[in-house]
């Protein structure tokens, strides 16, 4: 069987030779994805769940850099599915990621309540509506909050994390209020926050924000990260 389709094109990720299955005209992983997991911290043998996990993009760095124990990753497009699927064939790790074609909403039942030492999400950024929706629906699902919302990942992270397990996400800087507020309401307490600026003298476009489940109130703000440096030059790598 083929794991590439004609649409469909190879990128390597630089990262121990990982490689990723993308579609030509689809939603491709961005920085964000990128930063997300060079900001997550896991404990040694951490059972992960990664959240939106579009072609697989998070699961894949993370193992690459971490090797967590296992990872299950959870997205509900069955055709971007289908090549996460495929992506973890390529890289051999399909016994060590797990692809699930399902609803984040339906994490608590599909893997039970308080079993994850870690979260991690990269969300759809644009809330109901905001922004104009892109006509084709794994775009639209990708960058709009039609499949879920902020509060609905929050909530079904609180559900599946153990007690003091992390939430790790990325999310629009404008949008930081909505972020903490999501996670107190589920009892998850902001620990860490990081704020990612285009270059210097741009405003901030991104924020990187770890929560603990029954976290006590204290929140670290982490140095800045800067996209580009003053000449334009991209300065954010996986080295």
């Amino acid at each position: 069987m083929d794991l590439i389709s004609a649409n469909e094109k190879v990128e390597d990720l630089g990262l121990k030779g990982y490689k990723i299955i993308q579609n030509k005209d689809g939603f491709c992983f961005g920085s964000d994805a990128v930063l997300l997991s060079r900001f997550v911290k896991l404990k040694k043998g951490a059972r992960v769940l990664d959240m939106c996990t579009g072609t697989g993009i998070i699961p894949v760095l993370l193992w690459g850099l971490q090797e967590p124990s296992q990872i299950d990753a959870v997205e509900i497009v069955p055709a971007v599915s289908d090549m996460a699927k495929r992506t973890m064939e390529l890289n051999n790790l399909s016994d060590k990621i797990i692809v699930h074609n399902a609803d984040l909403n339906d994490a608590p039942m599909l893997f039970g309540r308080h079993v994850f030492d870690a979260v991690t999400c990269n969300p759809p950024y644009m809330n109901a509506g905001g922004g104009i929706v892109n006509p084709k629906d794994a775009l639209a699902i990708a960058r709009h909050e039609i499949a879920c919302t902020l509060d609905g990942v929050v909530k079904s992270a609180a559900a599946v994390l153990k007690s003091g397990g992390k939430l790790f996400m990325v999310h629009r800087a404008d949008r930081l209020c909505d972020v903490i507020s999501a996670f107190r309401k589920y009892k998850i307490e902001p620990k860490r926050l990081s704020v990612v600026y285009p270059s210097e003298g741009k405003a901030a476009n991104l924020v990187l924000v770890e929560g603990a489940l029954d976290g006590k109130p204290q929140l670290k703000l982490e140095s800045a990260i800067f996209m580009y440096d003053r000449d334009g030059n991209y300065i954010q790598s996986l080295k």
